[in-house]
């Protein structure tokens, strides 16, 4: 049950990849990234635009589609602001992006499917019904959802739900390499070796999650810091801007370079993190019971914005974001110069 004109690999209902000849989807020569040569962008907002990005500078044919009115006159202007970043420079090729008029219209041609709607399940399963229907049978449909589990977008697609899984990037997605590569109940193993040689081919770093959890794993281990930054703030600890100071000017620097178990190995000296958990594991086991619960009322919301306002006072929104940008970009130059997990 390979797709039509997509003979990088496909996904049939036994889970089981078929094809390997040349050639792309879009039927103008040999693939561009594993062997994809058109994707389908479904959802151009903020994650899309990235995205959007990201493959067009890796000489991917991009279709998009948004239901918003006026939503291919921002994509593409947002796309034209787009700054420098890893594996680009330059204006990108916008020739290779058509802007469809649906969703499935979007899909149709497309050899991979990168969907970026709203977090709502019924939007989902409304969103994969259609894709499930235009698409050919083979080829994969990825969410970029932050925390929504594949099995319940997958409900959506009763033809092929062997071919559903949650790939969700970080912000923004032409930088970040990593994607979380999320399967369902019901993907098929070839669904995950297709996404995860997709996204590596682009440059990215995909890592597998052995389990659906909500959040996935990533935002999971963020949403950990934030309810004990959220609680510091509130109990007057600290403020928001010696939160982002301390994190930005202490462990964030090594996070940015190795994980957090390879650092505490490291920082474990020649026990490693043996020494680490035998010596610093009952201290730690008191300051989890001390950690903070938090709710997110109207007043704490309210002193997390002005704390915010505060730090940043007149810098402006998108030169600081393109001042990271920059930032991000050399590390990971430097990264990938470095032998380095």
């Amino acid at each position: 049950m390979s797709a039509p004109g997509n003979p990088a690999g496909t996904v049939d209902g036994t889970g089981t990849g078929t094809g390997t000849g040349t050639g792309d989807d879009t039927g103008e020569g040999t693939g561009g990234a594993a062997g994809i040569g058109t994707v389908a962008v479904v959802g151009t907002g903020v994650i899309g635009v990235g995205w959007t990005a990201l493959f067009l500078s890796r000489g991917l044919h991009v279709r998009a589609f948004d239901p918003a009115p006026g939503a291919e006159d921002r994509l593409r202007a947002d796309l034209a602001a787009l700054g420098p970043f890893p594996g680009h420079d330059g204006p990108l090729p916008v020739g290779n992006l058509t802007f469809a008029d649906s969703a499935g219209a979007a899909a149709g041609p497309a050899g991979f499917v990168q969907e970026n709607g709203p977090e709502r399940e019924d939007l989902k399963h409304t969103l994969f019904g259609e894709l499930d229907e235009a698409a050919a049978p083979g080829v994969v449909l990825a969410s970029s959802s932050s925390g929504l589990l594949p099995t319940t977008i997958a409900r959506g697609a009763a033809r092929h739900p062997e071919r559903v899984l949650v790939g969700h990037p970080f912000h923004p997605p032409q930088v970040i390499p990593l994607v979380e590569v999320v399967p369902g109940e019901r993907t098929a193993e070839a669904a995950v070796d297709i996404a995860t040689a997709f996204y590596t081919a682009l440059g990215k770093r995909p890592v597998r999650l052995r389990a659906e959890v909500p959040g996935h794993l990533a935002n999971r281990l963020q949403a950990a810091l934030w309810q004990e930054a959220y609680s510091l703030v509130e109990r007057g600890v600290a403020t928001v801007a010696d939160v982002d100071a301390a994190i930005s000017h202490g462990p964030g620097l090594r996070w940015a370079v190795l994980g957090p178990f390879a650092n505490q190995h490291l920082s474990g000296g020649p026990g490693g993190l043996a020494h680490i958990l035998e010596h610093l594991g009952p201290p730690t086991e008191r300051w989890w019971r001390d950690l903070g619960q938090v709710t997110l009322t109207p007043e704490l919301a309210t002193t997390l914005v002005d704390g915010v306002h505060a730090e940043l006072g007149d810098l402006d929104g998108p030169a600081l974001a393109a001042r990271r940008d920059a930032v991000l970009a050399a590390l990971l130059e430097v990264k990938s110069r470095t032998e380095l997990p």
